[in-house]
């Protein structure tokens, strides 16, 4: 049965990556829009394949493979100046990298050092390409909620979690504040909302497990 499924699949998805190419190419072969949806229709084989044999590392490689492939095809067509896809080449690359990883992602030291991969990544390609607008910090603020929240569900200390994690949404709203609008003291807002987390979980439940 799960053949006969894979065979459809990949027929199916030949005949609409031909009949979009062919109808791309007659009516206005000026543009090429039929790179938008190939991508999506090569998956699908690919995807079914790889959930019926259980493939799942191979099907993040070419995935991340076919995508990149086409964010590259599309920055070249339209802003062969401008670099833009090494934006996304940080997460399309960690998909097949934690996919072999595997249950090692929920160790804290590999999620600290690919964290930190991550960042440095960033960092590179913002001094890079556009060093005059300290972009990196929005990805940096993201993957650090991995290591972070891993090493406090493995220590179940979640009081301590809800401080340090206050104290990181507290520096990054900070950090936004200063760098783009600092004539403007906004952050004492947002981290005065977030403030109520360590709070809460002090007094309605770290008060309360102590007292009993």
């Amino acid at each position: 049965m799960k053949n006969i499924g894979l065979l459809f699949a990949v027929l199916g998805s030949g005949v609409t990556i031909s009949f979009l190419v062919m109808v791309n190419l007659v009516t206005n072969s000026t543009y090429l829009w039929f790179i938008y949806p190939v991508p999506l229709l090569l998956m699908l084989p690919i995807g079914l394949y790889s959930f019926f044999e259980q493939k799942h590392t191979l099907f993040s490689l070419i995935g991340s493979i076919v995508f990149l492939i086409q964010l590259v095809t599309i920055n070249l067509i339209h802003t062969p100046s401008y670099p833009w896809f090494l934006y996304a080449l940080g997460p399309i690359m960690m998909w097949p990298i934690l996919s072999v990883l595997g249950k090692r992602n929920k160790n804290v030291f590999v999620a600290s050092s690919m964290s930190m991969l991550f960042i440095l990544y960033y960092v590179v390609l913002n001094f890079y390409i556009s060093p005059g607008y300290l972009w990196c910090i929005f990805p940096a603020f993201a993957i650090l909620w991995w290591p972070l929240s891993l090493y406090h569900v493995k220590k179940k200390s979640y009081f301590a979690f809800s401080v340090n994690a206050t104290i990181l949404m507290s520096v990054f709203f900070i950090c936004i504040n200063v760098l783009f609008s600092p004539n403007t003291i906004w952050a004492v807002y947002p981290i005065f909302a977030v403030l109520w987390w360590p709070l809460s979980m002090y007094f309605y439940y770290y008060k309360r497990k102590l007292n009993y």
